[in-house]
């Protein structure tokens, strides 16, 4: 007979570590409340990272000292996207809500990669919700992942299937070369999706963008005419809602007509812009998304549901499956029992082991509700509106593109001499040590922009003023 288990890593004082979680819960919710009180970033001192490079912990310790660790050395220390004035890049803010579904998922443990459990019916409802949302037919399919930069891969596998057929999965490339198309300002991702599909970076043709930053559909038609004239094989456009730099969204419509009239796979980088259809202000913009064969798209983004939960959705669910699906005789199906429910989410995506990802954004829909989360991404547009008049209305800023949704790319003018890609990096990275805001930089027409992408909800009139005021000080510092 075994002995009774001391080695359990269940509490062995439940009604201590009840009243420990409950300190820790509330430490997260007044953070999180309190947020605007503190640095939107700070650097972390020597002494905190030297706390990281102890050796492996060979006995127990209290919950306490580990989660004291972590308030004094890990959360003043962050990227700082929970605050307001992060603009640095397209990360959400992230909301109470979601941060107690994790807490759900993660009690609960399940494996949602298949098998006979209601996690993967929540992961189904939010693909019904999706397909209603773009407007995909009812044999769409729709899987959870790490983010966009996933989905695009996904992508570029479901449309190379579906060119070459199944047999390719197992006989690899044959016949003609195959390329693929972007534009010039889409997310690197899509290379490196075609890098890691084994199809090459150098199948990929980045074609050209007109002045609002979006692919030059008659340049892209050229390109796939030279190509096929060259005995290559055209098989997949990539449109973006919503580029990386500027928030740029290609003409979708006319990419799905040249894509139908061609015969390539019509997908869509949306990662943060294509949930814009939430917003009946926004949605408008994204005309021709209901078009696409694949979408890729994360809820970590403007959803505001926490990190990760990206998501991948396909107009016809059989070639979805058909470019992944491989079950192996472990992974049985039966027509009951734990092992029913097929098809399962393994059988739509590479990962078997897969966290509950669905949880955390289907109470963001049932909490907030849609129309709610459509009218705080419209606000942050309508920040980035009033961002970029306050720019043209301010001598000492130039606004350097476009605003067609949330990014707003600026610099001050500095002087007629000089370096102004530096003094504007230089402001750059006074705003970030001061803790007043987080923006970013890019390239603009040659030179170096502040870009502010106004993605939190959390986000204010009061935030970009602070903003702006930072700049103009810092600047006129760096003059005097």
């Amino acid at each position: 007979m075994l002995p009774p288990d001391p080695d359990s890593l269940d509490p062995q004082d439940w009604d201590a570590f009840r009243a420990q979680s409950h300190q820790m819960l509330d430490d997260m919710l007044d953070y999180q409340q309190q947020i605007r009180q503190r640095p939107v970033w700070q650097p972390a001192p020597d002494s905190a990272r030297a706390r990281f490079a102890q050796p492996l912990p060979r006995a127990p310790g209290a919950l306490a000292d580990a989660h004291a660790s972590f308030l004094q050395d890990v959360l003043p220390y962050a990227v700082g996207n929970v605050h307001p004035g992060f603009m640095g890049w397209v990360h959400g803010g992230g909301t109470p809500v979601g941060m107690l579904a994790e807490m759900l998922a993660a009690g609960l443990n399940a494996n949602v990669g298949g098998r006979n459990q209601m996690p993967v019916e929540v992961e189904r409802q939010i693909s019904r919700w999706m397909a209603e949302l773009f407007g995909f037919p009812d044999t769409a399919s729709g899987i959870f992942v790490t983010g966009t930069s996933m989905a695009n891969l996904m992508g570029v596998l479901v449309a190379r299937t579906q060119t070459l057929g199944v047999a390719a999965r197992q006989q690899g490339l044959q016949g003609a070369p195959l390329v693929a198309y972007t534009s010039a300002a889409a997310h690197g991702c899509i290379a490196q999706a075609m890098d890691l599909s084994g199809l090459g970076t150098a199948a990929l043709r980045r074609v050209a963008v007109n002045a609002r930053q979006q692919i030059d559909v008659a340049a892209l038609a050229h390109a796939i005419a030279t190509d096929r004239a060259a005995g290559l094989r055209p098989f997949f456009i990539a449109g973006t809602a919503g580029t990386v730099d500027t928030g740029a969204i290609d003409d979708l419509s006319a990419l799905a007509a040249l894509a139908a009239r061609e015969q390539l796979w019509f997908h869509v980088d949306g990662a943060y812009g294509a949930l814009g259809m939430l917003s009946p202000q926004i949605a408008p913009l994204l005309a021709g998304i209901e078009l696409a064969d694949s979408l890729a798209f994360d809820f970590h983004k403007w959803g505001q549901v926490p990190y990760d939960a990206g998501f991948f959705l396909v107009r016809d669910g059989a070639r979805h499956m058909a470019a992944f699906a491989a079950p192996a005789a472990y992974l049985r199906r039966e027509a009951r029992g734990l092992a029913g429910g097929s098809p399962w989410p393994c059988d739509f995506g590479p990962d078997l082991s897969r966290g509950f990802r669905a949880l955390k954004t289907w109470f963001t829909f049932k909490v907030h509700g849609a129309e709610r989360m459509g009218a705080a991404i419209a606000h942050t547009c309508a920040l980035a509106r009033y961002l970029a008049e306050r720019v043209q209305a301010t001598p000492e800023l130039e606004l350097l593109a476009p605003v067609t949704l949330n990014i707003v790319c600026f610099r001050h003018r500095g002087v007629a001499s000089g370096d102004g890609d530096a003094f504007n990096g230089e402001i750059v990275a006074d705003l970030h040590e001061s803790g007043i805001a987080a923006p970013s930089t890019t390239t603009i027409g040659g030179k170096l922009a502040i870009r502010a992408a106004i993605v939190n909800h959390r986000t204010r009139a009061e935030d970009i003023d602070a903003l702006l005021a930072g700049v103009l000080r810092f600047g006129a510092a760096r003059l005097s």
